[in-house]
C-alpha cells in the first residue's frame, strides 16, 4: 500500500512538473511572439501597414531667422521599407506571422480545450492566409500592398519611378517561411545579428509576458461568468 501511494504521489508530482513546464514554455512562446511583432514596428516590411520613419538633423532658426540649435526630427519615408534588414531578412511578414506561435501557445494557456484550439488556432491559420494573400497580390500584380505600394502594371509608378521594381526585388530577396532565405543563401545570419532590433525585442517580450498573463486571466474570468 505504501509503495502504491508513493508511486501515485510521484505520478502526481511528475504531472505537475510537466504541466508547469508546458505552461512556462507556452507563456515564453506567446511573449516572444508579441515581442517580435512589437519589434517589427521598428523594422517594417513593405507588405505591412506600419509606416517607416528616418531620423534627420535639422538646423533651427532663432526669432531673427538666424541659424540656431540643431534639432532632431522624424520624417516619414515608406520607401525605406524596401531595404531588406533585420527581421525582414528572416521573413517578409514579421508583423503578422508571429500570430501563429502566439495562437497555439495561447490556446494551451487558455485551457487547452478544443474550443481554445479552434479559436486561437483559427486566428493562426487566418494570419498565414492573410500573408499568403499579400504575396499573391505581388506575384499576380494585383491592387496594392502595404502603405500603399502599387503592384498593378496599369497603375502609375511611385515618385521615384521604380516602386514596383523595388517591391519585386524585396520579394525576391526575402522569404515567406521564416529563415528560408537564410537556408537557401539569399540572406546571411551575420547580417541578421547585426541589424536585428534586439532592444525592441527584449522590451516587447517583457511587455508580452504581462500582456499575455493579463489576457489569459481575463479569458478565465470571462469563461467563469459565461
Amino acid at each position: 500500500h505504501s509503495s502504491t501511494s508513493s508511486m501515485d504521489n510521484y505520478a502526481m508530482h511528475a504531472a505537475e512538473v510537466q504541466t508547469s513546464f508546458l505552461y512556462n514554455v507556452c507563456l515564453f512562446s506567446a511573449a516572444l511572439s508579441l515581442g517580435a511583432a512589437i519589434a517589427s514596428l521598428f523594422n517594417a516590411s513593405p507588405l505591412g501597414l506600419m509606416p517607416s520613419f528616418e531620423g534627420l538633423s535639422q538646423e533651427g532658426k532663432d526669432e531673427n531667422n538666424n541659424p540656431g540649435k540643431t534639432i532632431a526630427v522624424l520624417r516619414r519615408d515608406d520607401a525605406l521599407k524596401f531595404t531588406t534588414r533585420g527581421l525582414t531578412r528572416i521573413t517578409r511578414h514579421p508583423l503578422i506571422l508571429p500570430v501563429v506561435p502566439w495562437g497555439f501557445a495561447t490556446a494551451y494557456l487558455a485551457g487547452g480545450r478544443l474550443c481554445d484550439y479552434i479559436l486561437f488556432g483559427g486566428l493562426a491559420i487566418y494570419a498565414v492566409a492573410g500573408c499568403f494573400a499579400q504575396d499573391l497580390r505581388v506575384i499576380r500584380e494585383e491592387g496594392s500592398v502595404g502603405t500603399v505600394f502599387q503592384t498593378e502594371l496599369s497603375q502609375p509608378l511611385g515618385e521615384d519611378g521604380n516602386e514596383r521594381s523595388q517591391l519585386t526585388l524585396f520579394f525576391e530577396e526575402t522569404s515567406f517561411i521564416p529563415f528560408k532565405a537564410v537556408i537557401d543563401g539569399r540572406q546571411n545570419v551575420n547580417d541578421i545579428i547585426k541589424e536585428f532590433p534586439w532592444i525592441q525585442l527584449l522590451i516587447g517580450t517583457v511587455l508580452g509576458v504581462f500582456i499575455e498573463v493579463l489576457f489569459v486571466q481575463l479569458l478565465s474570468e470571462w469563461a467563469v461568468q459565461v
